[in-house]
């Protein structure tokens, strides 16, 4: 995929196909493509040699987030050829924020999905620390090397979290959830939605368009 083909097509919005004009060209002369897809931070999942690319912008307290996520996995995991990058945008709540670090702290112990999964699962929005720390000891995580892993990790945590949010920025993005699928920028999608999608960015990908 060419990085203009990227700027371009990312400056659209999916809905569930059908593509309107959304972001103006000032955003895409600060777009870091490699920095989007490929920050050595951010968690990933699926296939890491995958095809095509989904790269999740979300929050912890975003309803439509946690709506949309069983069938995000339930695509990724059916097709077989797709490479996720998490990006966590905690853009609701201060305790969006806290989940979101649980959750990439999380990561050091190679456990990040399954704290995602956990808060991903708290149904409704404006969900409190407390609660999200309940469900991530329920995890399956290490706490004492989860909070060893926040302290040490703190500022890296931090820093990547800022660094989500320019990118996210960058490319317009007014709320969560937002998807890149391969070349294209989607809102909220459903099972169907996605494999559209994907179908769509694998074949703009074949042709180069």
């Amino acid at each position: 995929m060419r990085r203009r083909d990227f700027i371009r097509l990312a400056a659209l919005f999916l809905a569930p196909l059908t593509l309107a004009a959304g972001i103006g060209g000032a955003h895409a002369q600060g777009v870091d493509v490699e920095g989007i897809l490929r920050d050595p931070d951010a968690p990933m999942a699926g296939n890491l040699d995958g095809d095509v690319t989904i790269v999740a912008f979300f929050d912890y307290n975003c309803p439509f987030c946690k709506k949309a996520t069983p069938d995000l996995v339930r695509v990724v995991k059916e097709d077989g050829r797709i490479r996720v990058v998490y990006k966590d945008w905690p853009i609701l709540t201060e305790a969006s924020v806290y989940g979101a670090q649980l959750a990439l702290a999380a990561k050091y112990q190679g456990k990040y999905d399954a704290v995602h999964d956990a808060l991903m699962a708290i149904p409704g929005r404006k969900i409190p620390k407390e609660q999200m720390l309940e469900v991530v000891k329920g995890s399956g995580v290490d706490m004492d090397r989860l909070n060893l892993d926040l302290a040490l990790h703190g500022p890296q945590i931090a820093t990547l979290l800022k660094r989500n949010n320019a990118q996210a920025e960058s490319i317009g993005l007014q709320g969560t959830p937002a998807y890149l699928v391969g070349p294209l920028l989607a809102s909220t999608l459903d099972y169907a939605s996605f494999k559209r999608a994907i179908a769509e960015a694998r074949r703009r990908q074949a042709t180069g368009e």
